[in-house]
């Protein structure tokens, strides 16, 4: 910086205010600036400048896995809206380690990050040092909860549940339910939903029984169990219902090996619905149907909150609540599969 500024001719505290709000120099001052930046090439270093500063303007971005295409799709959103409001999300994958986890929470604490938004791991995730992190800046999670009380933005479980539940009883089949691995609270909180959901219908739910194996690796998963339980003698009813539609892709794929007919025809072996409207889910064979979360509102909201408790104006007219936890609905995607 010091050599830029005796480069362009000005002093550095004027050289400095440019790069921090170039609309706070004078326009002729901007334009000499400007034409020595084109001249020379100078860019100053984003973390260095950072370092100094008593509030960055880096936020960090913590996910399970970077190449899921709902997260894809989720910090697509948040970067874009980061961006306008003149951020930089760093984005980071804990990859379903909780030492990944534990490594892009120090590194957001090197990067002196303004706020975070983190999807966190659930039974694995290290919760004390993200509350920790949370009392130092602003701090939101999506998709799974921290805890009952810190912000949240994600998918109403209880109603996209009951959503799919009550359209697979009444058009054929009460489902059977294919859970998730136990990896975070969305399986459990999923799991209660489909019970809950069932005996307000006066069906009886059935959870297939599986092994245990906390793993993000959920097609796999849902291919294995699959064939082990059509190999132990079947489904307890015609409809699977899965915890998720990556799940349900394992489901699929298993029952096309086995030479079973997915649909909901009266031909057909079996109906298999999922939760999440993934990106691929119009495109299985046949067409997945599930429940949708709106990933956009989702992120959308999630960058928000957290402008919004940095207190940056970003003109969107939103009251948040008071416990800054939001629940969004879900919408039914009817398909062939179901």
């Amino acid at each position: 910086m010091e050599d830029f500024s005796e480069f362009v001719g000005l002093s550095r505290p004027t050289v400095s205010k440019y790069f921090n709000d170039p609309s706070s120099v004078r326009q002729k001052t901007r334009q000499i600036i400007e034409q020595a930046i084109a001249t020379s090439g100078f860019r100053p270093n984003l973390f260095a400048v950072n370092l100094n500063r008593r509030r960055t303007n880096i936020l960090g971005v913590i996910v399970p896995n970077s190449t899921d295409p709902f997260y894809m799709a989720l910090t697509r959103r948040i970067e874009t809206i980061a961006d306008q409001a003149g951020f930089l999300a760093f984005v980071l994958s804990s990859d379903g380690k909780p030492e990944r986890e534990e490594h892009a929470i120090e590194t957001f604490k090197s990067l002196n990050v303004a706020g975070a938004i983190i999807a966190p791991l659930g039974v694995k995730s290290h919760q004390d040092k993200l509350l920790k992190l949370g009392e130092t800046i602003p701090l939101i999670s999506v998709d799974s909860p921290l805890d009952d009380k810190s912000p949240f933005v994600g998918t109403n479980n209880r109603q996209s549940f009951h959503l799919i539940v009550d359209y697979l009883c009444r058009s054929g089949k009460p489902p059977c339910y294919l859970r998730m691995p136990p990896v975070n609270s969305n399986a459990l909180e999923r799991l209660d939903a489909y019970t809950s959901s069932m005996q307000a219908l006066g069906e009886e739910p059935h959870v297939v029984e599986t092994i245990s194996d906390p793993s993000w690796d959920f097609e796999k998963f849902g291919f294995d169990e699959t064939l082990r339980t059509l190999g132990n003698g079947g489904f307890p009813t015609k409809t699977v219902l899965c915890a998720n539609d990556r799940v349900a892709f394992g489901v699929l794929a298993a029952a096309y090996q086995a030479g079973l007919k997915v649909g909901r025809t009266e031909d057909c072996d079996l109906r298999v619905a999922g939760h999440d409207d993934q990106p691929l889910s119009r495109y299985t064979c046949p067409p997945l149907t599930t429940v949708a979360q709106n990933h956009n509102e989702i992120g959308r909201l999630a960058i928000e909150l957290l402008l919004h408790k940095l207190g940056e104006s970003t003109g969107s007219k939103m009251e948040f609540p008071d416990n800054e936890r939001i629940l969004l609905n879900a919408e039914i995607m009817l398909r062939t599969s179901a």
